[in-house]
């Protein structure tokens, strides 16, 4: 699959918020922000996993039709990655 910059760049941004946790945590910030901040991250890696799972689901789904198959499989499948990551 290919990956677009949209996808990297908002792995990008959370790579910069964990870094900044990382700083926080080294400058004894208090963990509720500390906590905030996780929480934030955890948020747009969501969101990153479903970006990733429906351009896959939209990929695949069309490459079974093209081939005479069943979407069925395919949407379960889609559907197991997003509980997976949950």
């Amino acid at each position: 699959m290919k990956y677009d910059k949209q996808v990297q760049n908002r792995l990008k941004r959370i790579e910069g918020q964990l870094k900044g946790v990382l700083r926080m945590m080294e400058e004894n910030e208090d963990c509720r922000d500390v906590v905030m901040q996780l929480s934030a991250i955890r948020t747009a890696t969501d969101r990153a996993i479903g970006v990733i799972v429906s351009e896959n689901l939209e990929a695949c789904v069309r490459e079974s039709l093209e081939n005479g198959g069943s979407t069925e499989d395919v949407v379960k499948e889609a559907v197991e990655l997003l509980v997976k990551s949950r």
